[in-house]
């Protein structure tokens, strides 16, 4: 049992998936695709294929069918077989000549008994049967125009994006966030001859829409064949209402009940909502070079984890926009190149100077080694330096082709240093402090009023100013920072202000961008009447005010904020910072807020019992491994924060984090004001 065990479990899975691959049209949806991209690499997958001619199709409505001379595909799906993901399978194979088909889910066939109704009871008597699988065995032999082709239908649990050896992502959950007090409402609405909610304290997985609580039995079930795979029995421990959910649907899971007798391991797994301390997502004090990387460029298409290269500099081509699309972008995931792979880690794990300098000496050991004429340069790395090691690279095919890994990092390094927003980090990073200062000494209103003159329409924004995107960073990082609120005139008068400023911003831009058209429910400005935007800006600040109070049923981490005195500055102490050094604390006390979640009869008596006899609960700390999941995405730093502080709290225990995404700021308002939060698409 170790760390790196989320990447043998994504290897293992895949190799389940590539032994059916040879010489077959392989179709992959967008989250198996980034699974495969940071667990194996593309080349693995086409390999494992062969033949001369790239068989490699994204899964959706429109995609090309199989030719007469291609008899075998092999689908490979991040979703449930129901619905639109059948009619599209159906579609696919009716305009194809195949004659051999292999259908790959990523969930279990119990979810899909669930997902099918079918009572507890009767899918535990069904335990070992496939019939959901092999129905549709028979409908795709239907569909391929003889009952005598061969089709298979099976489970690979490949839940997982691996992006370091303790760290990995969960891409089919890329949009699962955390609920906020707003969203209780919308859930009593839906069910109005049962009690009503009153908080987010009162949410379990009765009070959640059928399509929620199937997303998170799909994701429990990915959890519970990864604990498998690491030979554990896992305790589930739960800091936010949505955490509690899954860590109660994790420890009750029927289907895992034999397993976990069977375990010789024992972990933690600890769920953690991302609302509670937004914070650190959109804050900029994290000192690293990735999370300045993937904020800066652009992201990788179809991908909700890394990010383009442009690989223009190291082609004859010039670098002009028009080219950027000729050649194929380059990436940050290199899963088969050990070098680059190496120095991937390294960038993970250490601050933004140390990295840079990393990146330069990784590429003037690799020129060394190719004997190419490199110029020795001390002292700052810069962008334009960093071009000129790479270049040397660009009219010698065997040097390039043995280092492609490394020049793509060091590409992307010299064009996230150049790049406008990285000045702009220090702008924010500057901000933030201040704000931290104001928030002592002020009152909430007064921060406000020191935001308003930041708040210019786009004819007189400079570089140097926010766009209303970035200015709802820093609203998220004020109220979130801040915590509960205390309402008074002068705090609805100073929100007003900034309300009607940011409404005629949004208005008077010249277009409006994806976010902003999401808030405003305009596709343009043109339109955009000041009524309708002040009426978006308006909910926009109900959604601020609920994140001011996302904390307020906490006991223990209700602030993530420490006053400044006349020896330290105030500072911003992360939720989840406070929650690993509340496991790990020495004398063990049993903390209010990180709930352990009772799996069965045994629990609840020795829960029962400890009211009149000694007889100690679960603790997180108790066990070898703690698995920290944190719903609603994480960032580098925090990782980087998490695994440094486990070891020196408690050198030997091994810790893996696992997130539903890698978080730069601006996904967070993406992900805030998202519509189909209480409703996922399942793909049916």
């Amino acid at each position: 049992m170790s760390a790196s065990g989320v990447l043998s479990f994504t290897q293992q899975g895949w190799e389940q998936v590539l032994a059916k691959v040879k010489r077959a049209v392989v179709y992959l949806d967008a989250a198996c695709a980034e699974s495969l991209h940071w667990g194996c690499g593309s080349t693995r997958l086409l390999e494992a294929v062969g033949g001369p001619d790239c068989h490699l199709r994204e899964f959706e409505p429109d995609a090309i069918g199989g030719g007469a001379k291609q008899p075998k595909a092999v689908f490979v799906l991040s979703c449930l077989l129901k619905g639109r993901t059948v009619e599209i399978l159906r579609d696919i194979i009716c305009r194809s000549h195949f004659q051999y088909c292999v259908v790959v889910t990523t969930v279990s066939h119990a979810v899909h008994l669930t997902a099918n109704h079918v009572p507890a009871a009767a899918a535990a008597e069904m335990e070992g049967q496939q019939l959901v699988f092999e129905q549709l065995e028979e409908k795709l032999c239907e569909w391929m125009g003889n009952m005598n082709y061969t089709a298979e239908v099976f489970h690979v649990p490949l839940l997982l994006a691996p992006v370091a050896p303790h760290f990995a992502l969960t891409p089919a959950f890329a949009s699962l966030f955390p609920l906020l007090p707003q969203d209780v409402h919308l859930l009593n609405s839906a069910r109005p001859d049962k009690r009503k909610l009153g908080s987010l304290g009162d949410v379990d997985s009765t009070a959640l829409t059928p399509e929620l609580l199937l997303q998170i039995r799909c994701l429990v079930s990915g959890l519970s064949s990864l604990c498998e795979h690491l030979g554990v029995r896992e305790e589930c421990f739960a800091v936010g209402s949505l955490s509690r959910v899954i860590a109660a649907d994790l420890a009750n899971y029927a289907p895992a009940k034999n397993r976990k007798k069977t375990a010789a391991g024992r972990a933690s797994v600890v769920f953690v909502d991302r609302t509670l301390d937004l914070t650190g997502a959109v804050g900029h004090h994290g000192d690293n070079l990735v999370e300045k990387i993937i904020s800066a460029l652009p992201q990788l298409p179809g991908h909700t984890n890394d990010v383009m290269v442009n690989m223009i500099a190291l082609t004859a081509l010039h670098a002009e926009e028009e080219n950027y699309n000729v050649v194929a972008p380059g990436c940050l995931s290199q899963s088969n190149d050990t070098t680059a792979k190496a120095l991937w880690e390294a960038l993970l794990n250490t601050k933004h100077k140390e990295a840079v300098m990393e990146v330069r000496r990784h590429l003037v050991e690799a020129a060394s080694r190719e004997n190419l004429p490199i110029k020795m340069s001390m002292g700052r790395v810069t962008p334009g330096q960093l071009m000129s090691y790479i270049q040397l690279f660009k009219n010698n095919l065997k040097a390039l082709m043995n280092h492609c890994g490394l020049l793509q990092l060091g590409l992307a390094t010299a064009q996230t240093l150049k790049h406008p927003q990285t000045a702009k980090w220090d702008n924010f990073l500057a901000f933030e402090r201040l704000l931290l200062q104001s928030i002592g000494e002020s009152a909430m209103s007064v921060v406000l009023n020191q935001l308003l003159p930041m708040i210019k329409p786009v004819t007189q924004r400079t570089n140097e100013d926010y766009s209303p995107e970035e200015l709802l960073i820093l609203l998220i990082y004020i109220y979130s920072v801040t915590g509960e609120l205390t309402v008074d005139k002068d705090l609805c008068e100073a929100e007003e202000k900034v309300k009607k400023a940011l409404a005629q911003v949004f208005c008077e831009e010249s277009e409006l961008s994806p976010l902003l058209q999401k808030i405003t429910d305009w596709d343009s400005s043109i339109n955009l009447t000041f009524h309708k935007s002040k009426i978006a800006v308006d909910e926009l600040f109900t959604s601020l005010r609920d994140i001011a109070g996302a904390r307020s049923l906490l006991k223990q981490f209700k602030s993530v904020y420490v006053p400044g005195n006349h020896t330290h500055q105030a500072s911003y102490k992360p939720l989840l910072k406070q929650v690993v050094e509340e496991i790990f604390h020495p004398e063990r006390p049993d903390s209010v807020d990180i709930e352990h979640m009772s799996s069965g009869l045994t629990d609840l008596l020795k829960t029962g019992f400890s009211m009149f006899m000694k007889v100690s609960r679960p603790h997180p700390s108790d066990y070898p491994l703690l698995i920290l999941f944190v719903v609603g995405g994480v960032t580098v730093s925090e990782v980087k924060m998490i695994k440094d502080l486990v070891a020196s709290l408690k050198p030997g225990t091994q810790v893996i984090v696992l997130s539903t995404r890698l978080l730069k700021p601006l996904n967070i308002p993406e992900l805030l004001f998202a519509t189909d939060r209480l409703h996922p698409d399942l793909g049916f």
